[in-house]
């Protein structure tokens, strides 16, 4: 990939020279780790708006179910696993 883009930073100087250093003990160019950082910035924040969504959709789901009348109370549930727990604990 042609690299055509100029970044500029401002930083505090010791955390400029903290990262040279650890690049160089990692035998990397200073520039690839900064690349290899936002390429990892970008895939979290896409999975974070992939979960979201994920989330939004599921939400959205259960909101239909429960209108169409097909939810349970909270009460049904807790009894439910109250006497699934009874009977694995052979109650």
């Amino acid at each position: 990939m042609a690299k055509e883009a100029v970044f500029n930073l401002k930083l505090e100087p010791e955390l400029r020279e903290g990262f040279m250093a650890a690049a160089q003990a990692a035998h990397m160019p200073a520039s690839q780790v900064m690349r290899d950082l936002m390429r990892n910035f970008i895939r979290q924040q896409q999975q974070a708006k992939e979960h979201d969504e994920f989330v939004q959709r599921k939400v959205a789901a259960a909101r239909v179910s429960v209108e169409a009348g097909r939810g349970r109370s909270n009460d049904d549930v807790e009894a439910e696993f109250a006497a699934r727990r009874a009977k694995a604990q052979g109650n």
